[in-house]
């Protein structure tokens, strides 16, 4: 749950990984789980984010224009979508890993039209990653310590 709220849409700007990274520590340390389940459980959360986010930019991407926010940072919404359709593949990576960027950048490729076939190949694999390198990192904290 914890993944998905990190990933989610607006959630995402109040839950920080360090939560997740300290919890996932904890429940390892502790015994209460594996790293082989945790790292399932943080895929799936993750995904499961970054797709409300993609999907509810979709949706509302033809009228996010019209909402009063929009129309007062219309030129920087404008930079930021293209930037994204120039850049997709490699936002959707490097976003993966950025926490000011992780649960707005979902969003923001869905509301520029990114192709949906497309984004769910790239952030399946970007999630794998990033669940894979938490693990890691899990480990090695508790490892060494």
């Amino acid at each position: 749950m914890l993944a998905f709220a990190e990933a989610c849409i607006g959630i995402g700007l109040f839950v920080s990984g360090l939560i997740l990274f300290g919890i996932c520590i904890a429940l390892y340390s502790a015994d209460i789980l594996s790293l082989w389940q945790i790292a399932p459980f943080a895929f799936i959360g993750a995904v499961l984010g970054d797709h409300t986010g993609f999907y509810i930019g979709a949706h509302f991407g033809p009228r996010i224009h019209e909402f009063s926010l929009a129309k007062r940072y219309q030129l920087q919404l404008q930079k930021a979508e293209q930037l994204v359709l120039r850049f997709g593949a490699a936002a959707i990576f490097i976003g993966r890993f950025i926490p000011a960027i992780r649960s707005i950048l979902p969003a923001l490729l869905g509301v520029s039209g990114f192709s949906s076939t497309r984004y769910n190949l790239l952030d399946i694999f970007a999630c794998a990653l990033w669940a894979t390198l938490l693990v890691v990192l899990v480990w090695l904290s508790t490892a060494f310590l």
